[in-house]
């Protein structure tokens, strides 16, 4: 014995102080067993450590204690509860005798302090050695095969309570129960209940929690229906199971009658239930209701707060949480782990970094600095506020990390563009002994350059986690933004599950890289599989459809599903129909909307204004502004071009002046732009000095209001200021530039802007290179436009256009002819633009045969003639005598708008002498348009000419009756003008 104590004592570093304290005292006391009994019950509960245990584990056999039961008994469930399962193991094989008793008291020992595993294997044990169990020990087994997850012992467990006709025990069917419950067997579940006679509520609730915990929230409803037809009571644990689910799957009606249940059991204080009601209203958006119940409860429990402050920060009112938090430091409730989980997220909407300081200085305080999924949380909101100094601040010194923190790691790199810092900190928690996972590599691919992405997808082929389908859609994301849907499809193709996202992915990468085509396939072969459609694939879909007839079914799919509910969905359906010039039906949807955002208003708005209706457009906005709408400046931007006056210019101004509407640059320009158009350049300039002088769009407006007021010299005076103050122009100027240049018509000024384009590298721009071959070829150097076009490294249509226009501008019908024929071979359509340049140049040039057989191309191209391009023909035919083949073009265009080709033909019977058609033609534009004075005279010339003074007089004398008199003409010769009036 004294060396016993002697050894102990030479080991007081390893025993608790209060341990060796006490066994020192009782030195004395401990020669006898009597006396050693009294004093074992007074140093048990002084063990703390593993050393004190074995200290009192060797007492009890040198006193030959070891089989009593009693003191063994307090020993064990000692052991166990300090989370030494070892030692009441080795203590219960030293029994002699052990019995069933004791089994039970270890089991229930190991089972309270959570070592399932040891619980298994002390019955497997017990069972090897032929110990029965009985109802007390079949329990705690099976609970611990609930919590493993072990369903192939659950299930043996079960099949030996059968067998041993414990299967009737309600306590051993409660057990089962929940071991189904929680691995997910409910129909097994349900099975047990239905086996036995009387459940009680403890039957109940397991079942209840148990579809609740799968997701079965129809079935929890219906449970608690048929508990409620067998009369049994619910008591608050019943409740507390109910109203998650309620909340979850939005059964708000079926949540208000369970409240009112609860109020008038007496549960509605019940602090288990509490929090569960909070919850519940505030996930149905009713914070007053939840604020309510929180303040008619008791505020001691910790768990009603974090209730609250959850319910705030989920329907983001990060404010009101942080009020709460704080009033819960004055009223001393002690926040755990919860109460920073839940708010902390919540921080980062309040864009405070001080704020989130102080949460954090909290955190240190009462002791959470190294709890790790606080420290994740805090490292999340300093990433997204841009404190990447004090995210990094929080790796340092932790004594473990998990795949959720390196996580969020990657994703605060990641999310501020640090890719190689991202790529490290992969490396590091690899190096940490954890593997990237879906959620590492869709952070990853946030940040990567094309490359990179590639080498990562090349890593998630090789681990496996490409057939993660959030990974696979992050890929087909990431493909589609830099372009490569070859690689989009490849991995689209090589998924085995393809989600409604993953579709939506490749529909709106196929339309957002200008493949329509394929992406209105993917819509159909979509609908053909019968993949459910979504808000996000109609919203996608509905700008390609070229046509209201397939707008129209998606109108129909969406009211047939309620989407069109959906404010998001309604403004894309009424953008599709105005795209459509369905003007009507965007104005009946728009009409029909319970709830017009401001985004709604600028569909419409866009949609008239880019029909040239000004009246409805400004209609629309008065309709705006008198519903308390307030426009943003995309809503004035629709509204400038639509004022038809200056006043109308004026009045929308001071509108925007009185409502403070910040002058954003393309709000300024816009309105220099209406200012310009009305030619009040000194209000246009006045803007012009508002705005940022170093916005080269301000410049480029103001260089454009003065030429369309054909003030060319202020135009090269504010560009001449741009280069003064050395700002870039970019290519809207030089093509300014060069309609400058065109208005003066000369080749050294040309030739001068010339060298300045290609000096800037702006030379390159095809519209720019277009511009400068119309300059070249209004000036008449032909050779220089041509050279321009021919050095061209991408010729677009315009470029053909522009160059065969100027050919025949000169009357060079063989070039112009000769170009359009090359364009053909090059397997370039020609378009109207085309058609109306090359018909201009057979008309200047009188080649009759060869316009003929443009036109006859034309109409074979399926390019629809305008006036403009029978005006061509009707000219060209006029001009070269084909007098009756131009008047039956006419006649089979509409009268109303062929007033001008006659006109043009009658002149040309003047030119050829042919009377009688002439005077056809005459006595048609007398009856279509008799106010207009012009055809009198050219009739009278017809008649006249022809000799027929009888008919002329009788003209002139209708001219007279109608009070018309010819325009005096003016002619300027040598600088003197003189003026003559030729009355008829």
């Amino acid at each position: 014995m004294a060396r016993l104590l002697s050894r102990a004592s030479s080991l007081h570093n390893t025993f608790s102080p209060d341990f060796l304290f006490h066994l020192a005292t009782f030195n004395r006391s401990l020669h006898t067993t009597p006396h050693f009994t009294k004093y074992f019950h007074s140093l048990l509960p002084l063990c703390r450590k593993s050393q004190d245990l074995k200290a009192l584990n060797s007492l009890l056999i040198v006193h030959g204690l070891i089989r009593s039961q009693p003191l063994i008994r307090k020993f064990i469930n000692q052991c166990c509860h300090l989370g030494f399962p070892d030692l009441a193991l080795s203590a219960f094989e030293k029994i002699e005798k052990q019995s069933l008793y004791l089994q039970n008291l270890v089991l229930r020992s190991l089972s309270d302090n959570g070592l399932f595993e040891n619980v298994i294997l002390v019955y497997r044990k017990c069972r090897e050695s032929g110990f029965l169990s009985d109802n007390y020990t079949y329990p705690f087994v099976i609970k611990a095969c609930a919590t493993l997850g072990d369903f192939c012992f659950g299930t043996m467990m079960h099949s030996v309570v059968l067998r041993t006709g414990f299967g009737g025990n309600i306590v051993v069917q409660t057990a089962l129960l929940d071991f189904y419950s929680k691995i997910g067997e409910m129909e097994n579940a349900r099975k047990v209940v239905d086996e036995i006679p009387e459940p009680d509520i403890v039957a109940w609730n397991a079942l209840i929690s148990g579809y609740s915990i799968n997701g079965f929230d129809r079935e929890v409803i219906r449970v608690f229906h048929d508990m409620c037809v067998m009369d049994v009571k619910p008591n608050a644990s019943t409740l507390a199971s109910v109203f998650p689910v309620c909340s979850r799957a939005g059964f708000m009606d079926v949540g208000i009658l369970l409240c009112g249940l609860a109020y008038k059991l007496g549960y509605s204080e019940d602090e288990s239930l509490v929090p569960a009601l909070i919850s519940m209203y505030a996930n149905f958006g009713d914070l007053l209701a939840a604020r309510n119940i929180f303040d008619t409860s008791g505020r001691e429990n910790v768990a009603i707060w974090n209730a609250m402050i959850s319910a705030y920060t989920r329907n983001r009112k990060p404010e009101n949480a942080a009020a709460l938090f704080k009033a819960m430091l004055l009223d001393d409730v002690k926040p755990n782990m919860v109460t920073f989980v839940s708010l902390i997220p919540s921080s980062e909407n309040l864009v405070n970094i001080w704020y989130v300081e102080s949460i954090h200085a909290y955190v240190i305080k009462f002791g959470f600095k190294k709890e790790l999924s606080i420290i994740t949380a805090l490292l999340s909101v300093y990433a997204k506020l841009g404190n990447m100094d004090s995210a990094e601040s929080l790796c340092i010194n932790l004594p473990k990390r998990n795949l959720l923190f390196w996580n969020s790691i990657v994703s605060a790199y990641a999310g501020h563009g640090l890719p190689e810092q991202s790529l490290e900190a992969v490396r590091a928690m690899q190096m940490d002994g954890f593997d990237p996972d879906a959620i590492s590599i869709i952070s990853l691919l946030s940040s990567c350059s094309e490359l990179e992405g590639k080498s990562v997808h090349a890593f998630s082929l090789k681990n496996g986690i490409d057939l993660n389908p959030n990974a696979s859609n992050a890929f087909l994301a990431f493909y589609c933004d830099f372009g490569v849907l070859a690689y989009s499809f490849r991995v689209f193709n090589r998924m085995v599950q393809k989600s409604t996202v993953s579709w939506n992915t490749m529909i709106s990468g196929c339309l957002d890289n200008g493949e329509s085509e394929r992406g209105m396939l993917l819509f159909h072969e979509m609908k053909q599989k019968g993949v459910n459609f979504d808000l996000v694939t109609l919203i996608s879909i509905l700008p390609s459809c070229r046509n209201s007839v397939l707008g129209l079914a998606i109108h129909g799919y969406a009211i047939k599903t309620a989407f069109i509910t959906d404010t998001s969905l309604a403004n894309a359906l009424v953008s599709m129909y105005i795209n459509s010039g369905e003007l009507e039906a965007a104005k009946l949807l728009f009409d029909d909307m319970p709830d017009r955002s401001v985004v709604s208003w600028n569909a419409i708005l866009t949609g008239f204004r880019h029909h040239d209706s000004e009246k409805e457009t400004l209609e629309l906005f008065n309709q705006m502004i008198a519903e308390d709408r307030k426009p943003n400046y995309i809503t004035l931007l629709n509204v400038l071009p639509a004022c038809n006056t200056l006043l109308q210019g004026k009045s929308l101004h001071a509108y925007i002046y009185r409502k403070l509407i910040p002058l954003e640059t393309p709000l300024l320009t816009s309105l220099m732009i209406m200012y310009a158009r009305f030619e009040n350049l000194r209000l246009c300039s006045i803007m012009f000095h508002m705005g940022d002088e170093r916005s080269i769009s301000l410049w480029n407006t103001i260089i454009s209001a003065y030429l369309l007021s054909n003030n060319t010299t202020m135009a090269v005076s504010f560009f001449r200021e741009l280069l003064w103050i050395k700002i870039e122009p970019d290519y809207v100027t030089i093509l300014n530039i060069i309609s400058v240049c065109a208005h003066f018509k000369n080749l050294q000024v040309s030739n001068s802007a010339l060298a300045y384009i290609v000096k800037k590298g702006f030379k390159k721009d095809v519209a720019i290179s277009n511009a400068l071959i119309d300059l070249y070829a209004k000036c008449g150097s032909l050779s220089s436009a041509r050279t321009l076009f021919e050095m061209m490294p991408i010729k677009d249509t315009i470029s053909w256009n522009v160059m065969i226009n100027g050919y025949g501008l000169h009357g060079d019908g063989v070039s112009a002819l000769a170009l359009y024929s090359q364009m053909r071979l090059f397997g370039l359509k020609p378009d109207r633009v085309t058609y109306m340049s090359i018909l201009s140049a057979c008309s200047h040039a009188g080649f009759v045969e060869h316009g003929r057989m443009v036109f006859d191309c034309m109409i074979s191209d399926g390019v629809l003639p305008g006036m403009e391009h029978y005006a061509c023909i009707v000219d060209l035919l006029g001009r070269t005598g084909h007098l009756n083949e131009a008047h039956q073009i006419i006649k089979n265009l509409p009268q109303k708008d062929c007033v001008n080709l006659l006109e043009s033909l009658l002149g040309a019977c003047l030119s050829h002498g042919d009377f009688g058609l002439g005077e056809e033609i005459g006595r048609m534009l007398l009856e279509s348009n008799p106010k207009d004075s012009s055809p009198y005279v050219i009739l009278y010339n017809v008649y006249a000419a022809a000799g027929k003074w009888i008919d002329a007089n009788n003209v002139r004398l209708a001219m007279e009756q109608k009070e018309f008199n010819k325009i005096a003409g003016i002619s300027l010769v040598d600088g003197n003008i003189s003026i003559h009036n030729h009355d008829v």
